[in-house]
């Protein structure tokens, strides 16, 4: 198996760099804003009670209104925006607090470096945007499949020089970025463990990724992530997703072809009929119901 030793020409190494980097910015940047969270849930503010996330143009002028001294509810709920606004008397109850100087001078420097991050993050972005301008070809194949977003195919790039030759199957790349099961060989038995040790950066987009294309609807990856997810929990599905996301990877940029998606009934369609009738109906009777099969009849040409 080939091991991740590959040294890349300079001008990926370069930007690797920068991907690395601004994945550096992007999850400090998560950090603050949980940090933000963090401030105002102690002030006794529970914006995140009535909205989904704490740094929307709602939340950032409310939070801006009380590091200026604003601290009744309803005034401050009037500062929602756009779909916010049917939710004012449960903001005005939620804004409600004991928001205090010293919380204003913490969400403040917050807010500060969030803006500084954000800065940091679009600059790298335009540098990599710019290196990558000769792998439109790439973006092109990869962004239709479902999970991936220019952040994940910039990654990508910069980890694997968007170079299949190197690996002679799918199986190989898969086991590069650390994306295959494991084993462990003790008196004569061997037993799966965890993944194998590989490119953690890749990794982590690749799983962050699986992740996104099992929320999506219609997709196989949807499926295959709701059949393991059944039988072993989210976190194996995850990673099981990814590894058909890394192996896909693999095969377009090898072939050229076109991503198609197997649909979300690929799963169904290769089940044994008699044996799905048969889980279905142990469903029902586990319902309570007396399930009693009969053949339809086929209908004429």
């Amino acid at each position: 198996m080939i091991r991740p030793s590959f040294v890349p020409p300079p001008p990926i190494r370069e930007l690797r760099e920068l991907t690395r980097y601004r994945k550096t910015q992007i999850d400090a940047r998560a950090a603050e804003i949980q940090r933000l969270e963090k401030v105002l849930q102690d002030a006794g503010i529970k914006l995140t009670s009535v909205a989904s996330k704490v740094l929307t143009q709602s939340g950032r002028a409310i939070t801006e209104a009380l590091i200026a001294g604003e601290r009744d509810g309803a005034r401050l709920a009037e500062l929602a925006k756009g779909k916010m606004r049917p939710k004012i008397p449960a903001l005005t109850e939620a804004l409600t607090g004991h928001f205090a100087s010293h919380h204003a001078v913490a969400c403040r420097r917050i807010l500060c470096h969030l803006d500084f991050l954000d800065e940091s993050i679009a600059a790298l972005t335009a540098q990599i945007d710019a290196r990558t301008a000769a792998f439109a070809p790439v973006y092109a194949s990869l962004l239709p499949v479902p999970g991936f977003d220019r952040l994940t195919v910039d990654v990508i790039i910069a980890e694997t020089g968007a170079d299949m030759t190197r690996f002679p199957t799918a199986g190989d790349l898969a086991s590069w970025v650390g994306l295959c099961p494991g084993s462990y060989e003790s008196a004569g038995k061997r037993r799966q463990v965890a993944t194998t040790a590989g490119n953690q950066w890749l990794r982590r987009a690749l799983l962050e990724s699986g992740r996104a294309a099992a929320r999506t609807k219609h997709s196989y990856f949807g499926a295959q992530y709701r059949q393991i997810a059944r039988r072993r929990g989210p976190n194996k599905a995850a990673v099981a997703v990814a590894h058909s996301l890394i192996e896909l990877v693999w095969h377009l940029l090898s072939t050229g072809e076109v991503f198609e998606d197997l649909g979300e009934d690929y799963f169904t369609k290769r089940q044994d009929p008699e044996r799905r009738a048969r889980r279905l109906v142990a469903q029902l009777e586990e319902l309570g119901f007396n399930v009693t099969l009969e053949a339809a009849a086929a209908t004429a040409a």
